[in-house]
């Protein structure tokens, strides 16, 4: 039997918790639903525990009083341009909601950053100014380009 994980980042949703797992799970590899305790058959799961590219989270369906923020975040290192428009059109995709500098929002309230390995490297590279210059131009990013980025970095 696997040993539970000691840590868990718990998710809060009203209802719906059972179907964003479904949807997370099916965005990264190594993802799966785990368990999900139904105590009441006739509802929804009122914990539905699983991995998300190996990182263990539990979802809560414990009621509408606590709404998702922007100060807590799942944050996804992607290796390219076409896995960084994948995860990011999934997530703006009914309902979501585009934000700035590699955030955005999923239909379920979810805050996301999808951010691109090469993005900490342009900007925590030596060359100071290159690496601001790429900086400025994230700022003016939703999604984040890589092209974009590596264009100002070597200008």
């Amino acid at each position: 039997m696997n040993e539970q994980p000691k840590v868990r980042t718990c998710l809060w949703f009203d209802t719906n918790g059972k179907e964003a797992a479904d949807f997370y799970i099916s965005l990264l590899p190594d993802s799966y639903i785990e368990s999900a305790f139904t105590p009441d058959q006739a509802g929804p799961p009122l914990i539905v525990e699983f991995m998300l590219a190996g990182a263990p989270y539990m979802i809560l369906n414990g009621g509408p009083m606590f709404k998702h923020t922007p100060a807590a975040s799942i944050s996804v290192l992607t290796k390219d341009q076409e896995e960084t428009d994948r995860l990011w059109n999934a997530l703006v995709a009914d309902g979501g909601k585009e934000s700035m500098c590699a955030w955005c929002i999923d239909r379920f309230g979810v805050s996301w950053q999808i951010i691109p390995e090469r993005l900490p490297q342009l900007l925590q590279a030596d060359d100071k100014a290159a690496a601001g210059r790429a900086r400025e131009a994230m700022m003016k990013m939703q999604k984040i380009d890589i092209a974009t980025l590596e264009a100002a970095f070597n200008r």
